[in-house]
């Protein structure tokens, strides 16, 4: 049901980018849900029980698999939300699809094999996010090992190339391409702001372009818009200088839905 709902009409893949704790995660996912009420629009809950990818050893990455599933479950069972995370090894896809309804793909492990067939055998809606390395067109072939693992369920994402060190550049043309396969495409504009590793040990970024990215890629044809929020991002645990500002979210997403 969730599948047909955000291809038919503009769907919001909304949240922290960490789950820091269930407070936290409370307050985002309620903000979230009356943003899908009052637009009547899909939104899906997103946050990371584990950020396997941080810049540093030493940086905050999250509560673990075991607890980030009971703080997921909870936003289900209070707000009524569809939830996605993020898994890192074929052997978290079991777990997490016990809970969320969405199965995400880091970019950098997007043509890791067994990660994605994993993801597929859950039956969850798989959402493969485009590395960096690689181009819309390349996206064909991480699609088609979940298509040939059984599932058709599939949704490619948008999150920009790397230029140069410590710094992202986004080919729109990258979306077009990317519809072609016949899979909703999204856009992922809080992690294409990135500048990766760029800020001493950790992700630095712009929250200023987020409306920006946004707008270009619904000119573009997305299907879908993938936005990290955080009440006070300044001083989030991870990617805060991407964020967007949660009281600011509305006004953001507002344009995309005109």
């Amino acid at each position: 049901m969730l599948f047909e709902q955000i291809s038919g009409k503009p769907f919001f893949i909304l949240g922290p980018c960490v789950m820091e704790n269930q407070d936290l995660l409370y307050q985002v996912a309620e903000r979230v849900a009356v943003i899908g009420q009052k637009f009547n629009v899909p939104v899906i809950f997103k946050s990371s029980f584990d950020k396997a990818n941080r810049t540093s050893v030493h940086a905050y990455r999250g509560p673990g698999i075991e607890k980030g599933m009971e703080m997921l479950n909870k936003i289900k069972e209070q707000f009524g939300l569809p939830v996605t995370t993020d898994i890192h090894e074929p052997y978290q896809a079991a777990i997490a699809a016990q809970v969320v309804d969405i199965l995400q793909i880091p970019a950098f492990l997007c043509r890791q094999t067994d990660l994605l067939v994993a993801a597929a055998k859950t039956g969850k809606i798989v959402n493969v996010k485009k590395a960096q390395f690689l181009s819309g067109q390349d996206m064909f072939y991480p699609a088609q090992k979940v298509l040939e693992a059984g599932n058709n369920k599939v949704i490619l994402t948008e999150r920009g190339n790397m230029y140069g060190y410590n710094n992202l550049a986004v080919d729109f043309r990258n979306i077009y391409d990317m519809k072609q396969f016949g899979h909703p495409v999204c856009m992922d504009c809080t992690h294409s702001v990135q500048r990766p590793g760029g800020a001493g040990g950790k992700t630095g970024g712009d929250r200023t372009f987020v409306p920006m990215m946004a707008l270009a890629a619904k000119a573009f044809g997305a299907d879908g818009y993938f936005m990290e929020a955080h009440p006070d991002p300044d001083n989030a645990l991870s990617d805060g200088p991407n964020m967007v500002k949660l009281a600011d979210l509305e006004k953001v997403i507002e344009p995309l839905i005109k």
